[in-house]
């Protein structure tokens, strides 16, 4: 019998073998039921008690009998190269395998180079610590530092590996609220247009030929009374780098506030001063929870900023 030192694994993965699976192989199953990565499994087997069968070590080319109780251990883990830093979190939801979290615009995801606290990880990584609990910090996507909305992140690499998986697939619906200028020639339309750096300024993107495919989808939700302003939901089909930003600007739509890729012809003052930012807010995040099978959904209220743009035009 195995004894689990409570700070050694994270809650076990188990798959009871039926009348059906009788005979395959440990990672025959596992495949099935759990559609684990090669990769992952490859790494949960080198722990030392990562993979049982009936709480015996076993192989994963070991066949099962039905009725046999396999396994998955795996170790925990923890972001030390992240500084915890209290801060602030409005949580929509929390389970033992993932945290979805409501980002204020002005802060970015994931230290980056230069920029090692004051990002949302840090604060993450202080709220677990706080809790006395152990995750790496693993978001499923990111957002722009200047775009608020709603955050997933995964609390184990199985976790993570499985809404990659949905992502990959075009499982995950991300959408987005945009505030943009003028009005888009059709009220509902899907912008189709390859996207990759711009050879003129490396640090910005744009519509070219030789680019990776980008598929935004759009729906204009009002505008204002002179057409000078319009609010638009937005579905992603790929993810590329500031996409929405490229997309809107390539229709001659840019956001209000999107200092990058701003068109000269469009600058209201008053507008800019209001949102002080890209006007972009991912609104709803959709995907099936990897445990429960159920899709779930979440929702980011309109942060405080947007609703005074709206006021104001």
């Amino acid at each position: 019998m195995i004894v689990e030192r409570e700070t050694q694994y994270y809650k076990p993965l188990e798959v009871t073998v039926t009348t059906e699976d009788a005979g395959k192989q440990v990672r025959q199953i596992l495949h099935k039921k759990l559609g684990i990565s090669r990769s992952l499994l490859t790494q949960v087997k080198q722990t030392a008690f990562g993979l049982t069968v009936n709480e015996q070590r076993s192989y994963t080319t070991a066949p099962v009998q039905a009725g046999d109780i396999i396994r998955l251990r795996m170790e925990k883990e923890s972001s030390e190269d992240i500084l915890p830093e209290p801060m602030e979190l409005d949580i929509l939801f929390e389970d033992d395998y993932l945290l979805i979290i409501n980002k204020p615009a002005g802060i970015i995801v994931h230290p980056t180079k230069g920029r090692y606290t004051g990002t949302l990880a840090n604060g993450v990584v202080a709220y677990w610590q706080q809790k006395g609990e152990q995750f790496r910090f693993r978001p499923i996507h990111r957002l722009d530092e200047e775009t608020s909305g709603v955050v997933a992140i995964a609390k184990t690499a199985y976790i993570h590996q499985q809404l990659s998986e949905q992502l990959q697939a075009d499982e995950v619906e991300k959408v987005y609220r945009a505030y943009i200028y003028g009005q888009p020639l059709e009220h509902k339309a899907t912008i189709d247009a390859p996207i990759d750096r711009d050879p003129d300024d490396p640090h910005t993107r744009t519509v070219i030929a030789t680019g990776y495919r980008a598929v935004t989808h759009y729906e204009v939700i009002q505008s204002n009374k002179s057409g000078t302003a319009s609010i638009v939901k937005l579905r992603l089909e790929t993810g590329r780098t500031h996409q929405i930003r490229v997309h809107m600007r390539y229709i001659g739509c840019p956001l209000i506030g999107d200092k990058l890729y701003r068109l000269s012809d469009y600058y209201q003052v008053g507008w800019e001063e209001t949102v002080q930012r890209q006007a972009l807010h991912a609104e709803m995040l959709s995907f099936i929870h990897p445990m429960s099978k159920q899709r779930m959904s979440w929702y980011a209220p309109i942060p405080v900023d947007l609703l005074q743009l709206e006021e104001e035009w």
